[in-house]
Formats: structure tokens, C-alpha cells, sequence
């Protein structure tokens, strides 16, 4: 056996939780960082329309991101429980087969995107003074977004596979080639929101040349060899019933902001959405610790699935769990403590920033409840329950968020759509305490032979 898998086996697992969840925590922060310093230079540069027109783009961005998560989340997901059982040329079909299915998507996706780009950003919300910012955001960097797919899927499987470390080089390799070309694309050539564009496509494409050497190479068990690109259906309904899931948040993502946009564009115009823009930047940057400790967790939670090991997936879901709720509460002292701060760094108009942060304290009001959600969704979909993953991570955003958001505002006006988000947070806790308190019990009932 190949000695990560025999660590993945036999090592303790807060010892493996940490070796896996810290390299994925680091990269994936720092690529939120140089997001949000794309944000901070376009806001404090172009002005507040920019940042109402980058907020546009996000459900282009969930819908791209829910296609390659569709693909890199449930490959990474198959790899573990196949390597736990010992299926090695299953392992490296999953790793072929995806190949094939994100060139195929995302050659599709961009297309269509370009044809129909200013009937989507009008759709999603766009108004007149903004409009122009999203569609020069969006023309630069759709090829970027395709890139950003594979470097991500194959990233996420490059960890799956034994190779956590390399995986957060990946990260960190595309934010710093984005980090030295912002200023220089943004300031010195006077491209605006199109540089920021511009500097991620090359970032991103220097993270996807990265990555896809590792498995040229040839590294560890799990690479690209002859037979292994041909699509079998029982492998690509396995990829697809495992992402399903976290690519439905994504997809659940894009409809939330729509609806959200339109929302707010009818009760505050321009400026209610450029306020949404920070929030989604905040709570993103949280969200991304969150969701480095879960990909740390997968591949040790399916791997031990896989091998029927339950006391150590017990073992590793509790402890990232206790990870999670303690970034999660992080989270929430600070945007209670200090929202002005927060809003002051995106947006330079004093009426702005007060009303912004003013809304962040009520929409981040229960954000303490957030990572538990977001790790037992992880969870599920590491053992293989696609049907439960893909219903709890409906729960916040389509069970609870889309009703508040067409009640609420009727009732509060403006302050309404903010409410929506600690109400959500609530259901949708509750919601997943039962289901998960429900799943460690049977597994524990399996352990025991009853």
C-alpha cells in the first residue's frame, strides 16, 4: 500500500486532520485574500458602481463554480472510498473520466455564456449604472472561471490521493502570479475592474498548469494513464451523485442572488447591492476557513468509510466539527464588533459604510451557526449518502432563505432581506443537528454489528 494511504489508515486522526485541513485552509484563504484585495482595489479605485457591478457577477461565478464542483467534489469524494478500498484502477478511471467531463462543461458553459451575457447580468440583477462593470468583468474572465474548474476539481483530488501539502502550493502559486499583476494590470496599465479580470485568468491558468503536471508525472497511485478516459456510467453517475450536492449550494447560490439583486434593487437601488457585495466578501473569507478544514476532513472521512473504520470517521467528523464552530463564532464577533471597519475597507462614501455595517450586524446576527451546516453537508457526502447531502444543503438556501426572502421584505422593507439570513441560519441548524445526531447513531448500531 502506498504509504499516505497507510497514514490515511492508521495515523491519529487529529494528527491527520491537521496535516490535510492546514494546507487546504492556507490555500484556499489565500485565494479569498487576493479576491478580496481585488474588491478592496476596485472599490476604493473605481467606486461604488464597481463594486454593485462585481456583486452582479456572482451567480455567474456560483454557476461555473457549482459545474466544477459538480465534477471535483464528488471525484475527490469516489477517489477516497475507493482507495480505502483498495480499488486503485478504479481510482485513476474516476481521475480520467473527470477530465473529460469538466473540458466538456466547460467548453459548453462558456459558450453559452458569452452569447447570452448581457440578457444573464440584466436577469441577475444589473441596472443601468451598473451594468458596464459587470459586463467587462465577466468578458475577461469567463476563460478564467474555466480554468479556475480544473485547478480546483484536480486540486481537490491531488489531496484526496495523499498529497495535501502540493495541494495548498497549487493555491498559493495562483494567488501570488495574482497578487503581483493586480496592482500592475489595475494601477499602472489603467485597466480597472478588466485588469483584476485579466490578472486571474493568467493566475489561473498558471494553478491549472500546476496541477495537471502532478498527474502527468505520474506522482503516487492516482494519475493519468492509457484506458482511463473512456466515460463509464457507473463512474460518471458515481462523480455526479457524490458533487451533486455542494454543486447544488453553488447552483442554490446563484438563484439566492438573483432573487436577492432584484430584491434589492427594488427597495435600495445601486447602493443596497454594492452592500450585499461586502457582505458576500466577508462572509466568503470566513466561509473559506470553514470549508479548508472539510476538505481536510473528506479524504480522511471517506478513506476510513470506505475501509469501515467508523470509531475514526467518528472520531475526525467531531473534531473538525469543533474546528468549524469555533471559526464560525470567529466570524461572528467580528462582524458584531466591528461592521464599520469591515464596510469602511470596500466602500468610501461615510453614508454607505454606516448603512453597510448596519447591515452586516443584522444579516451576520446567528453567522455562529454557519460551519455546522457546512461540515455535516461535507460529512454525507464523504461517505457516500447523496441523497441526505444533497437535502441538507438545500435546507438554508432553498427551504428557508427563497420563503423569507419573498416574505420579509413585504413586512420590513429594506431591513427584511437582512433579517432572511439569521432566520435561515436558525431552521437550517436545526435542521442539521437532527439529521447528523440521526446518522452517527446508525453508524454506531453498523459499528456494533447490530
Amino acid at each position: 500500500m502506498d504509504k499516505r494511504l497507510q497514514e490515511l489508515a492508521n495515523l491519529p486522526v487529529g494528527k491527520l486532520l491537521l496535516r490535510y485541513s492546514v494546507p487546504a485552509v492556507v490555500g484556499i484563504v489565500v485565494m479569498q485574500l487576493y479576491n478580496i484585495v481585488d474588491r478592496i482595489f476596485i472599490g476604493q479605485v473605481v467606486g461604488t458602481d464597481a463594486i454593485a457591478g462585481l456583486a452582479i457577477t456572482f451567480p455567474v461565478v456560483n454557476i461555473t463554480t457549482a459545474l466544477g464542483v459538480l465534477i471535483g467534489a464528488g471525484a475527490s469524494a469516489r477517489v477516497s472510498i475507493m482507495l480505502g478500498n483498495k480499488d486503485e484502477e478504479s481510482a485513476r478511471k474516476v481521475v480520467g473520466n473527470s477530465l473529460v467531463l469538466t473540458l466538456v462543461i466547460g467548453a459548453v458553459y462558456i459558450a453559452m455564456f458569452y452569447l447570452f451575457l448581457d440578457d444573464l447580468l440584466e436577469l441577475f440583477g444589473a441596472t443601468e449604472a451598473n451594468l458596464p462593470y459587470a459586463r467587462d468583468m465577466m468578458l475577461w474572465v469567463l476563460p478564467g472561471l474555466f480554468l479556475t474548474n480544473i485547478a480546483f476539481s484536480f486540486n481537490n483530488i491531488m489531496r484526496a490521493s495523499g498529497f495535501p501539502a502540493k495541494a495548498m502550493v497549487t493555491m498559493f502559486i495562483g494567488a501570488g502570479v495574482n497578487v503581483v499583476l493586480d496592482p500592475i494590470f489595475i494601477y499602472v496599465l489603467g485597466w480597472g475592474i478588466k485588469g483584476a479580470a485579466i490578472a486571474t485568468d493568467i493566475a489561473m491558468a498558471v494553478s491549472a498548469v500546476f496541477v495537471m503536471s502532478h498527474f502527468m508525472r505520474g506522482h503516487g497511485t492516482v494519475r493519468f494513464c492509457r484506458g482511463i478516459y473512456r466515460l463509464d456510467r457507473r463512474i460518471v453517475w458515481g462523480i455526479i451523485g457524490i458533487g451533486a450536492a455542494p454543486s447544488i449550494v453553488n447552483l442554490a447560490g446563484c438563484l439566492i442572488n438573483i432573487l436577492i439583486n432584484n430584491t434589492l434593487n427594488r427597495y435600495g437601488g445601486s447602493d443596497a447591492i454594492a452592500s450585499a457585495g461586502v457582505f458576500v466578501t466577508v462572509t466568503s473569507f470566513v466561509v473559506a476557513f470553514i470549508i479548508g478544514v472539510c476538505q481536510g476532513m473528506q479524504p480522511i472521512a471517506g478513506y476510513n468509510y470506505g475501509a469501515k473504520r467508523y470509531v475514526r470517521l467518528n472520531r475526525v467528523f467531531m473534531l473538525a466539527l469543533c474546528v468549524v464552530t469555533a471559526v464560525s463564532v470567529a466570524g461572528w464577533v467580528l462582524g458584531m464588533l466591528v461592521p464599520k471597519g469591515l464596510s469602511a475597507a470596500f466602500l468610501t462614501d461615510a453614508g454607505m459604510v454606516k448603512n453597510t455595517a448596519g447591515y452586516l450586524s443584522i444579516a451576520m446576527s446567528m453567522f455562529w451557526m454557519v460551519g455546522v451546516q457546512i461540515v455535516s453537508t461535507t460529512f454525507f457526502q464523504s461517505i457516500g449518502k447523496v441523497g441526505k447531502s444533497i437535502f441538507l444543503s438545500l435546507t438554508r438556501q432553498v427551504l428557508f432563505l427563497i420563503p423569507t426572502l419573498l416574505i420579509l421584505p413585504g413586512i420590513y422593507g429594506l431591513r427584511g432581506i437582512w433579517l432572511c439570513f439569521p432566520v435561515s441560519d436558525v431552521a437550517a441548524f436545526a435542521v442539521t443537528v437532527v439529521m447528523v445526531v440521526w446518522q452517527l447513531r446508525k453508524l454506531r448500531q453498523v459499528a456494533a454489528g447490530i
